[in-house]
């Protein structure tokens, strides 16, 4: 899930001619879980990703552009600049807890992931989404739809998917011992963990 706090993560990337051509971009459009809300610098699952990739020399470069509080109708409003200008060969959309924590209308939600799907398989770059939960107290209903929607939109544009992002961080036996004060930012050694789900299929996708 992600707070409604607004501290962004931005990271630069140089053009594609400068960088030389066997470097692969790869773009991360978030919320306070990519961002590393909470966190010291350099311990969140991005930074993990960036040391893992550099471990098995692959020659790919992150673009962290994770903004704390943002929803998908934010990360859709500013993903044509963010392709645009880094032009990434992957993008990992890792967004929505803020929609349900707004009770935003979860057939926005999916709107907006589809635009931004659609939007990063034009321009030939693959796409990874992450998928999210919500507790029970949202109702049944809420959470069932919820949750699947991000499987929807992945099997419907044919694009890989994590089903959830939290996976044995939310739902483990020591929940609570996984997550910050708020109870809503998972801690710091959780971060391993939601690389060790998001890793497998990202995998697939570096060429």
């Amino acid at each position: 899930m992600a707070t409604l706090m607004s501290t962004p993560v931005m990271a630069q990337s140089s053009p594609a001619g400068a960088r030389g051509d066997k470097t692969e971009i790869l773009l991360i459009v978030g919320d306070s879980l990519s961002a590393e809300y909470g966190l010291k610098r350099g311990t969140g699952w991005v930074p993990l990703l960036e040391k893992q990739l550099a471990d098995e020399k692959k020659t790919v470069k992150v673009v962290n552009a994770s903004i704390s509080g943002d929803t998908t109708s934010g990360g859709a409003s500013r993903l044509g600049k963010l392709l645009t200008q880094h032009k990434p060969g992957i993008v990992v959309i890792e967004l929505g807890g803020n929609d349900a924590l707004r009770g935003l209308p979860l057939d926005m939600t999916e709107k907006n992931l589809l635009t931004m799907t659609q939007a990063v398989k034009k321009t030939g770059a693959r796409v990874l989404l992450l998928g999210m939960q919500v507790p029970p107290n949202y109702g049944g209903a809420y959470a069932a739809t919820f949750s699947a929607l991000f499987n929807k939109v992945a099997k419907a544009e044919k694009v890989a998917v994590v089903p959830f992002f939290l996976r044995g961080v939310a739902d483990g036996d020591d929940a609570a011992g996984n997550f910050q004060a708020d109870r809503i930012h998972p801690n710091e050694k959780s971060q391993a963990k939601m690389l060790a789900n998001v890793w497998p299929e990202l995998k697939k996708l570096i060429q």
